[in-house]
């Protein structure tokens, strides 16, 4: 079986989010499988997201990302500064699960983090374990149906992440 992984590695492009994004964001957020995975179940209105937005665009301490490939959305990383590293989040386009495509953007992503990287996943969520586990984060523990996976840093602590500038 080839690895679909390396296959969307190649094409896949991370670029910041622009507030162009709102309306792909908001139709992957409210989606029903990606409103099971996330710690707020609630269906989002447009101007609760294109607030959300518009202070994640605006907040030095936390880069949206969109995945590309051929220009396409396929979906999105969210990395949040915290003291002692970055917390990754993830959504994969409806459209693009079970494709591979969630391991190769957040695993890119990761690569360009030296820090410790860390990942918030919900109990039963098996695509995202598995999409935590190839971008290098093991399991730490588990508490309230939250699973908490971590990977320390990779290189000397101190300089910002390349991936999220």
């Amino acid at each position: 079986m080839p690895n679909r992984t390396a296959q969307h590695s190649n094409k896949l492009q991370l670029r910041r989010a622009t507030f162009d994004d709102a309306g792909v964001l908001l139709e992957w957020r409210n989606n029903p499988s990606t409103r099971e995975a996330s710690h707020n179940t609630d269906l989002i209105s447009e101007d609760e997201h294109v607030q959300w937005l518009k202070r994640i665009l605006a907040n030095e301490n936390r880069k949206l990302y969109v995945a590309e490939i051929d220009g396409v959305p396929v979906g999105t990383v969210r990395v949040d500064s915290e003291a002692l590293g970055y917390e990754l989040s993830w959504t994969v386009s409806p459209a693009m699960r079970s494709s591979g495509i969630g391991k190769a953007m957040v695993s890119q992503l990761a690569k360009g983090i030296p820090e410790s990287i860390r990942a918030e996943i919900k109990t039963g969520n098996i695509a995202s374990i598995r999409i935590a586990e190839e971008a290098g984060m093991a399991f730490e523990r588990e508490e309230k149906g939250v699973l908490h996976y971590r990977r320390d840093a990779v290189a000397q602590p101190g300089s910002q992440p390349d991936a999220a500038r």
